[in-house]
């Protein structure tokens, strides 16, 4: 090999056990001469990688074309490539450098447990930090957070928790300064911790582990007298609605939803289905109950409803329950929106059930009791 230059030559590799170096001089001009520094390599395994900090290598084989992989302790997230390979070629080398382990200044977690670090941790966090971690579980979980670790700034660094996925949900703690803060159980599937810093004294910050924990469910509506209730779900943030059958009346919300809470429960009272007494009726067919159905009804009752089909319609009633008590309870009805129209009958247990008619679209109905035993009555209507 001869090489003649005042440049330095380019690092070389040998490809053997042996190297052989030859030195010439002529009988001219002399010069300084050369020094070179050698170390041995491997032929057949790459250099033993270096671990990252806060990682550790998956694989001990480090011969060629083999694999090693890294991961991160709990908390951490690996910057840079997972897995490396060891290269054919004259020199074995790895084809990437080893990657890092770096506490991140905010992410995701979509896992049912894990860590969060303040960033840098276990070193110093950075000053002017503004950092954001949400957690994100399966409806009806909530998170169990554990603190391991816990030092800022008093009054000025603080790490804030909410109890939801929003800037403006519930704060649920706020914490600075050396105490550990206890242990705290969130109450919505979507937790969402915020920390700061400012400009001066940088502390170690924070370590905490979190875990996924069941949520009880709201109580059962079912079952639901004289409705139905539309909606399975019963966890925290979801919501059912609830339906009387004709001729009953909702009283109350039609929609409730799970609360979050330490407790399980709905946002409101259930409500009930209740048969009104009294009131417009605007369907072309249908059922007027008598108050309280399928209880007897109350003495000192007085209901009116007004029955209004499409025009060009004729009412005809039927009478399919009548236990009215006469002569002090009864039913009138009139053929038109008023009591000085006709009468189309006066009805009480043991009238013939002659089904009255009106000539209009419109029928009143007048239900009145001033006798103590109670009674039903269930009258089916229908514009003809």
């Amino acid at each position: 090999m001869g090489i003649g230059s005042t440049t330095v030559p380019a690092l070389l590799n040998s490809t053997s056990n042996q190297l052989y170096l030859h030195f010439f001089s002529d009988i001219s001009v002399s010069a300084a001469g050369f020094r070179l520094e050698y170390k041995t390599v491997s032929l057949t395994s790459c250099p033993e990688p270096v671990v990252p900090m806060n990682g550790f290598k998956v694989g001990e084989r480090l011969q060629m074309n083999s694999v090693v992989s890294f991961q991160c302790d709990p908390g951490y997230t690996l910057q840079g490539v997972s897995h490396i390979s060891c290269m054919p070629g004259p020199v074995r080398r790895w084809n990437y450098p080893p990657p890092l382990c770096i506490a991140q200044c905010g992410g995701i977690r979509e896992v049912m447990e894990g860590t969060i670090l303040s960033p840098g941790f276990p070193g110093n966090y950075p000053s002017n930090s503004d950092c954001t971690w949400r957690i994100y579980l399966p409806v009806g979980y909530g998170a169990h957070l554990q603190f391991l670790n816990f030092s800022t700034e008093a009054n000025h660094d603080f790490l804030e928790i909410r109890n939801g996925p929003f800037d403006t949900s519930t704060v649920i703690g706020k914490f600075s300064g050396q105490d550990l803060p206890p242990s705290l159980l969130t109450t919505s599937h979507e937790t969402t911790m915020y920390f700061h810093s400012d400009h001066s004294q940088n502390k170690p910050g924070f370590r905490f582990d979190y875990q996924a924990y069941e949520l009880q469910e709201c109580p059962d509506p079912e079952p639901f007298r004289n409705g139905v209730v539309v909606g399975a779900g019963y966890n925290v943030g979801q919501s059912i609605s609830f339906e009387c059958y004709p001729g009953y009346q909702l009283m109350g919300h039609s929609i409730l939803t799970c609360q979050h809470g330490t407790t399980r429960n709905w946002d409101h009272l259930f409500p009930r289905c209740e048969v009104p007494c009294g009131g417009n009726i605007t369907s072309d067919n249908g059922t007027i109950f008598s108050p309280g159905y399928p209880e007897d009804y109350s003495t000192s009752a007085d209901c009116s409803w007004l029955i209004t089909v499409a025009h060009g319609l004729g009412i005809r009633l039927n009478f399919t329950l009548l236990q009215v008590h006469g002569p002090q309870d009864f039913i009138t009805v009139w053929d038109g929106p008023q009591e000085t129209a006709r009468k189309l009958g006066v009805f009480t247990e043991g009238e013939p059930n002659n089904p009255p008619s009106s000539t209009s679209n419109q029928v009143l109905i007048r239900f009145r009791s001033y006798s103590e035993k109670g009674g039903l009555f269930k009258i089916n209507y229908q514009g003809n």
